[in-house]
């Protein structure tokens, strides 16, 4: 078995790594020669435990090699990126682009597999796109649409043991996708249409939002009432039927920050509850940037000086390097836009440089500091002291 994958980010790299490992033979491809040129080397252009060792496994035993094209193969996987545009409508112009490179290469019996998070439609779309321009492969190609499931950070076990929902455009495609997947997945695979797959992706991430919302807004509520947040969440949990999430300074990442746009682009009137929680977490991150901007007049009016602020963070979520609509980007962006009065050093421990900030060693950005807000919960950042000599902004929970 021969495979393409066609995509080597955060999901498209991890999973040829573990499909090479398991027998398939892998091309990886990607538009980025440097991703190709180190990941032939061995190299991860990403951070995730323990899989640079898997990569460099496979690749000096000739599983997985990386190409700036495409190789003919039996099974096609489209792991690339779907963003939004400016409107919030999703953007399948790089599924495209991926669907129509392979094109001719495709061959009757041949699987072709999205993975990408997609709008409802979209491997029919691809389908019809497919068949007009290969109409000899009508009724002879296996299409079909299989989401991830898995959680930066613990990529390489869930790969393997989570659940997975395949959904071919007809029975036949279903069960050669389930043919492909069993051969490293442990988890079950479960059955149903490329729609309804489609769908099931959307609706997990959009489920989350919510309840994150949820969390969100009970920290605006908190901060008016004079509660600690973290405090009336750990009590209420105590519930044997309620589990509120933790609240933080917004939602990012390529999934929940994106999905529930591609519901509520396509069903705008019966997406209420989705596209309010969208409102929400967008706002508690320019709520936050406005926390900062004036707890930084304060200290100018009470000290006479500028102050010194650590923005903590950078990442969307904790231990990782992904900015994907990170709202502590887009937090410490709208901080550093806002004033000129102040020093503003940029914290990120899991990326080495940055091409727009200049970051700062976390300690060292912590002793300077007047002002510390925490945006991102990473290790690290927990091992600092809570000081009284500084003014600290704790939008992750750090010392909850």
């Amino acid at each position: 078995m021969k495979a393409c994958f066609m995509g080597l980010g955060y999901i498209g790299l991890p999973t040829a790594i573990i499909a090479a490992k398991n027998g398939i033979e892998v091309t990886g491809v990607d538009i980025n020669p440097d991703v190709v040129e180190k990941t032939n080397q061995g190299h991860l252009h990403i951070i995730e435990p323990g899989l640079e060792e898997m990569l460099q496994e496979v690749v000096s035993c000739g599983a997985l090699k990386a190409s700036t094209s495409p190789e003919v193969s039996d099974a096609y996987f489209m792991v690339v990126p779907t963003p939004f545009k400016g409107n919030h409508e999703p953007d399948i112009s790089y599924v495209e682009a991926a669907t129509r490179a392979v094109l001719p290469l495709l061959k009757e019996g041949d699987l072709y597999v999205i993975e990408s998070t997609s709008p409802v439609g979209t491997t029919e779309k691809m389908s019809r796109l497919i068949f007009e321009l290969r109409p000899e492969l009508q009724g002879k190609l296996h299409i079909a649409y299989c989401p991830e499931r898995v959680l930066p950070g613990n990529v390489i076990y869930e790969l393997v043991h989570n659940d997975r929902v395949i959904g071919g455009i007809d029975e036949t495609s279903t069960d050669k996708a389930i043919e492909f997947y069993s051969q490293f997945v442990q988890g079950t695979l479960h059955r149903t249409n490329a729609k309804t797959a489609e769908m099931c992706k959307l609706t997990e991430n959009s489920s989350r939002d919510v309840q994150i919302a949820f969390a969100n807004e009970l920290s605006l509520i908190c901060e008016k009432a004079g509660i600690n947040v973290w405090e009336l969440i750990s009590l209420a949990n105590k519930h044997p039927r309620v589990n509120i999430l933790q609240p933080g300074c917004g939602v990012g990442g390529h999934c929940i920050a994106v999905d529930p746009y591609f519901i509520t682009a396509d069903f705008p009137v019966e997406s209420q509850l989705i596209a309010k929680a969208r409102e929400i977490n967008n706002y508690k991150s320019f709520w936050c940037a406005e926390k900062v901007e004036n707890a930084m007049l304060r200290f100018e009016l009470e000290h006479h000086r500028r102050p010194c602020v650590a923005m903590m963070g950078l990442a969307f979520k904790p231990n990782i390097d992904d900015l994907r609509e990170s709202p502590a980007k887009y937090i410490t962006t709208k901080v550093m836009q806002s004033t000129s009065n102040a020093d503003i050093l940029v914290v990120e421990p899991n990326v080495k440089e940055h091409n727009v900030f200049k970051l700062t060693d976390y300690r060292e950005a912590y002793d300077r500091a007047d002002i510390v807000v925490f945006l991102t919960a990473h290790t690290p950042f927990k091992t600092l002291p809570r000081r009284a000599d500084k003014v600290i902004l704790d939008f992750c929970g750090i010392y909850k």
